[in-house]
């Protein structure tokens, strides 16, 4: 009853046996099969209708992205957990899956350690397996998933670019802000690739952004959504001072936030290997509890796509300072996670399509 059926997909025997025996040692789910390639995998996808399917991209006959390509044209395929590798070749290669519908990414674990690399994948996949039950069997609102990155503009399209303001609670006096910090996790990259840009060249302030990813994948985001932006994304260094027209992404495995340069006057950025925080390394709330701290009535906080609650916290402390909130809106949303209990509790003061947040933001500073 209420199981979720997987295949494990991996020209490795060994990562095979890692990513299966991971899943195997959750409730409910059923690994049905494995395949050692993307033409096999997509034979028994049409035979064994898996709910999850786990996807390394480098195979013979058929790679994961050429798979991906052939599960557009299915009317119920699997959702698409990446296996890649924590190299510059297999973020970009990770990308590029997530724009052809893949749902989410896990780091491919190393070679020994059998013991160990199986609790990592565990860990990474609990969350993304619980999202599937609330999918399939209805469990406490069941988020809508896209079956690909051309239904998420689809939805978008049916929302109408209906920008709505929300009732708040009462702020502090604010001012236009003078810096953007965006928390965002699941459907993340996609969602980035068509907001980041709409902003302007003449962006009058720095934005800041935590994307829930793993270490080298934060990279290659950055350069893909600098060479489509008309302002200028990078990853964030540590010691950088903070500068308008400059988008800043959160190098995945760190903690970023802000702190104070020598002057006094400055802000500059703070890389730090601090915990994780909500399971999160980086963390929304770690980077929105120092903007509420620097920017005390001067900033702007944006919610956007990814499950968990990430993010719910610090914007608490920034509303209470004086942000000016947004939130995307549930109908864009590749999963209505983050955005809401942030929504629900009453402190966003604009809920927005994607489409629309780039507008949402120019409008604060």
């Amino acid at each position: 009853m209420n199981t979720i059926k997987a295949l494990v997909v991996d020209d490795t025997i060994v990562y095979r046996k890692i990513v299966g025996d991971a899943l195997k040692q959750m409730p409910g789910i059923e690994v049905v099969g494995t395949a050692n390639n993307g033409k096999i995998a997509l034979s028994k996808i049409k035979t064994l209708k898996p709910d999850l399917m786990t996807l390394d991209i480098e195979m013979p006959e058929m790679n994961g992205i050429e798979l991906l390509q052939e599960l557009q044209h299915m009317d119920n395929p699997p959702l698409v957990i990446m296996v890649s590798t924590l190299t510059r070749q297999g973020g970009e290669l990770t990308l590029r899956a997530m724009e052809l519908g893949a749902f989410d990414v896990l780091p491919k674990p190393e070679e020994g350690k059998m013991a160990e690399n199986m609790l990592k994948v565990k860990t990474t996949l609990e969350p993304i397996v619980k999202h599937v039950k609330r999918h399939k069997f209805g469990i406490i609102d069941p988020p809508v998933r896209p079956k690909s990155a051309v239904q998420v503009t689809a939805r978008a399209a049916e929302s109408k670019a209906a920008v709505r303001p929300a009732q708040s609670r009462p702020a502090g006096i604010r001012s236009k802000s003078e810096i953007i910090g965006i928390g965002i996790s699941t459907g993340g990259p996609n969602a980035l690739t068509k907001m980041i840009p709409m902003l302007p060249k003449d962006l009058k302030v720095p934005v800041l952004i935590v994307q829930h990813m793993p270490p080298v994948f934060t990279a290659s985001l950055a350069n893909s959504l600098n060479k489509k932006s008309a302002v200028e994304v990078k990853e964030a260094r540590d010691g950088e001072t903070i500068e308008p027209g400059k988008v800043f992404i959160a190098p995945g495995g760190k903690q970023m936030k802000i702190v104070a340069g020598a002057d006094g006057l400055t802000r500059k950025i703070k890389i730090t290997d601090d915990p994780p925080e909500n399971s999160c390394k980086p963390s929304v709330d770690y980077l929105f509890r120092s903007i509420a701290q620097h920017y005390v009535g001067r900033a702007t906080g944006v919610i956007m796509t990814g499950m968990g609650s990430d993010g719910s916290k610090g914007l608490v402390q920034m509303k209470n300072n004086g942000s000016f909130i947004i939130a995307q809106d549930e109908k864009t949303c590749t999963v209505y996670g983050m955005p809401k209990e942030p929504t629900e509790s009453g402190i966003v003061d604009v809920i927005a399509p994607l489409e629309k947040i780039a507008d949402e933001i120019v409008k604060t500073i």
